[in-house]
């Protein structure tokens, strides 16, 4: 079969780790970029006259579409990974059967809903035929399909993992009498801090879900910290927060100072010899509005004046590297996904 693959990212990547049955002789992109990827020549749409089956790997389901159907090609050679409601009606499955690895095929399946053909319509037989205890019989009205666990990993170890991770070890380790926070995760860190019974006190702008045993709460904007005494604070922490301030993003007050004005409170707040946990994006200094804001690490670090640096980590979705070099990052083009973790101690 004369195999394309639409799509040279991430998600063709791992199209191709999970297999396809067939010879891939090139891939597509919309707005050509590279000469090869993966040692096969990259075609333009317009190129592509004989195939066999297209395989849409890309997320950019609606504008592969439309570039597809301006080119008259064949959507029922098409294979699309990504759901596209305009391929909703069309059910390719036989083709996907046949070019698609067992669980690329499920995959797409699952995507458009053809749970008939699916690993879950062979479970159900199975377990039917099995089955001996009444009260635990299948009933078509209480079936519940879930068809996406069966390929995941038992969770994920990305770069917020680290990062909590991270601050509650060396808070757990320091045991403060009460820890105050600005900002961080209610689900990761915050529960992190909660289950070591250290009494903790979040400030954030937005409001709580719920009251929670061992945790005091302040809605408020956190950029002045007004609400806090000079001087009173011997543990702070603000995961992945700082960057945002005066960006509108959380319904805060646009101010392009918010962040900058936060680092002299946070520093005012905590009294000397206190500790402090700051995690940021590093790389390339530049804002990414309305998302965040990402830092040079030295930034951090002339920004806290009045601190001593105790530490500095980084953590992407892969790892976590513990004390590295302070400018191992500032030419990086990151787009956000890697954290530069900085402990400092107040002078």
């Amino acid at each position: 079969m004369k195999l394309y693959v639409w799509g040279t990212g991430k998600s063709t990547k791992k199209l191709l780790d999970f297999g396809i049955n067939g010879n891939v002789v090139g891939f597509i992109e919309s707005n050509v970029s590279k000469i090869q990827y993966e040692g096969k020549p990259v075609f333009a749409p317009q190129e592509v006259k004989e195939y066999d089956c297209i395989i849409v790997a890309s997320i950019y389901v609606d504008e592969i579409y439309d570039v597809a159907n301006e080119c008259n090609m064949n959507f029922d050679k098409f294979i699309f990974m990504n759901f596209c409601y305009l391929m909703s009606k069309r059910d390719n499955s036989a083709l996907a059967r046949k070019v698609l690895a067992e669980i690329n095929y499920q995959k797409y399946v699952i995507e458009f809903n053809f749970y008939d053909k699916s690993f879950f319509a062979d479970d159900r037989e199975k377990y039917i035929s099995m089955n001996r205890r009444k009260s635990f019989e299948i009933c078509k009205k209480d079936e519940r399909p879930i068809l996406t666990d069966k390929y995941k990993t038992m969770g994920i170890a990305n770069q917020y993992f680290w990062q909590d991770l991270w601050a509650a070890s060396l808070i757990g380790n320091k045991k403060p009498q009460e820890h105050f926070d600005i900002g961080s995760r209610l689900d990761g860190f915050i529960a992190h801090i909660i289950a070591m019974s250290i009494p903790i006190t979040v400030i954030d702008v937005r409001p709580f879900p719920m009251k929670i045993v061992g945790l005091k709460t302040i809605v408020a904007d956190a950029t002045m910290l007004n609400e806090i005494e000079d001087e009173s604070i011997e543990s702070l922490s603000a995961l992945c927060s700082l960057e945002h301030f005066g960006l509108g993003r959380y319904g805060d007050p646009i101010d392009p100072e918010a962040c900058f004005k936060c680092f002299k409170q946070i520093q005012k707040k905590v009294k000397a010899g206190g500790y402090i946990y700051i995690s940021v994006p590093i790389g390339r200094e530049k804002l990414q509005f309305n998302a965040h804001r990402i830092f040079k690490a030295t930034t951090i670090i002339e920004e806290f004046d009045k601190c001593e640096l105790l530490e500095f980590s980084a953590c992407n979705e892969e790892e976590i590297e513990y004390k590295v070099d302070i400018n191992k990052y500032d030419s990086e083009d990151n787009s956000g996904g890697r954290f530069g973790l900085f402990c400092f101690r107040k002078r």
